[in-house]
């Protein structure tokens, strides 16, 4: 099986494990870690735990991090989760969407531009009247 974790959930999953380094609390690590998964990704993985549970699949998780490097997190689950047959990919931040949204704007720009030329060939048909 495999899992992508979207862009959106990593930051989130990043944010919050800075927050328990500094803080010293994985609580809302934990809950945030779990609310990144679908719940059919959730139940295919503790379908795939001794435990059935993933809940206490990451709380044993959290407990063999080290709680001072967010990378080694990510490591920890990968291996974790890869254990048990479930292939996790994380989209990394940057890459060809924040180009597209870049694009984006440069688009929006553009048709503001078109909007005016439209305007000026309005006026020039009114001058053919």
């Amino acid at each position: 099986m495999e899992i992508v974790l979207d862009k959106r959930a990593v930051k989130q999953i990043r944010l919050s494990a800075q927050d328990a380094i500094e803080e010293g609390d994985t609580e809302t690590l934990r809950e945030d870690i779990l609310e990144a998964f679908t719940e059919e990704q959730v139940e295919e993985i503790e379908r795939r735990l001794d435990s059935g549970d993933f809940y206490e699949f990451l709380t044993e998780m959290l407990d063999e991090w080290s709680g001072d490097d967010v990378d080694e997190l990510f490591e920890l689950l990968d291996a974790q989760l890869g254990d048990i047959g479930v292939d996790i990919k994380f989209e990394k931040k940057g890459g060809a969407d924040d180009d597209e949204d870049e694009d984006d704007e440069d688009l929006d720009d553009y048709d503001d531009d078109d909007e005016d030329l439209d305007d000026e060939d309005e006026d020039d048909e009114d001058d053919d009247d």
